[in-house]
């Protein structure tokens, strides 16, 4: 996943200015994200979206929003690629609710408006890469997690952040009937200090727009050195703990699937090689086009002294 710069962006991508500072002026408000929806999305008469690029941002040309939108993970939706495009649209993002509770000293129930007021003034469009045995680079808009976990005060034992998605099944079809591809909620986690680094985001939108339910709206994490499923979608949970929590892939196949699960060509799945991925828009079946994988997803220089002596074979 990647951070975009205003000048790379088409301008088909960006929302208009007045639909923008529109957006500021419902959440100054208090009616937050659920009025921003039914704000106008035209494209014609675009102007720079009004928000910093990050320093993280690659130069690399973004996925079709197309691609990006319709061939994706969300299992809570149903298990092939273009399941949660065509059912996340019976998923009701307004209201809602995020608890952030454990080793805080501001545990509370927060609503999306009260996590987004003190930073809408400062969100960033990130162009990151994402690799989930495919890969995209994607402009998300979006905010460090760390400015939201100061904001409750971790406590001095808490060494973990784990995650937690909705559990809804009169809207996400995959939760409900007598066979379940996957326990729920679904769960994930990090270590504190990975969840504090500038590049751990939660994203509200992409490509300009809001975030569609499919890519895991109102509010995901965006972690772009580890593989797609540690990037939790549709967050209703945050935890702050002493010991490593369980996530949900680990607990099903622990042998193929770890806590830490960074990018790493050098470290097989048990079931095929990790060391080239395909790019979604560059083909696909026996001839798709496939290029190197990166450690860490090319974002070693900024995240690989995280795990400075760990042997990242055995925390795969």
């Amino acid at each position: 996943m990647l951070i975009r710069r205003p000048p790379d962006i088409s301008p088909s991508e960006i929302t208009p200015r007045s639909a923008y500072l529109r957006r500021r002026d419902v959440l100054a408000g208090g009616l937050g994200l659920a009025a921003l929806a039914m704000l106008p999305t035209k494209k014609a008469e675009a102007a720079p979206l009004a928000a910093t690029k990050s320093p993280y941002s690659t130069d690399e040309p973004a996925t079709r929003r197309e691609d990006a939108t319709t061939y994706n993970n969300f299992y809570e939706f149903g298990t092939d690629k273009g399941d949660p495009a065509a059912n996340a649209h019976m998923l009701k993002t307004s209201p809602w609710s995020v608890k952030i509770d454990g080793l805080v000293a501001k545990p509370a129930t927060y609503t999306l408006e009260d996590i987004l007021k003190p930073v809408t003034l400062e969100e960033r469009i990130y162009r990151l890469r994402c690799v989930e045995g495919w890969s995209m680079v994607i402009p998300w808009i979006g905010f460090p997690l760390a400015d939201l976990l100061k904001r409750v005060e971790p406590l001095g034992a808490a060494r973990y952040v784990a995650f937690e998605t909705l559990v809804r099944p009169e809207e996400m079809p995959a939760q409900r009937g007598l066979f379940q591809p996957l326990p729920w909620p679904y769960l994930e986690g990090l270590r504190l200090d990975e969840a504090m680094h500038p590049l751990a985001i939660l994203a509200t939108g992409m490509y300009g727009e809001t975030l569609p339910n499919q890519n895991g709206a109102p509010l995901r994490l965006v972690v772009p050195w580890k593989y797609g499923f540690k990037s939790i979608k549709s967050i209703v949970r945050i935890s702050l703990v002493e010991k490593q929590p369980p996530t949900t892939w680990q607990s099903s196949q622990e042998s193929e699937y770890g806590f830490y699960s960074n990018v790493n060509p050098e470290v097989d799945h048990p079931r095929w090689s990790q060391a080239t991925e395909r790019r979604i828009g560059e083909g696909s079946g026996l001839f798709a086009k496939r290029r190197p994988t990166l450690m860490f997803n090319g974002y070693g220089e900024h995240v690989a002294q995280l795990y400075s002596g760990m042997d990242l074979r055995a925390n795969y």
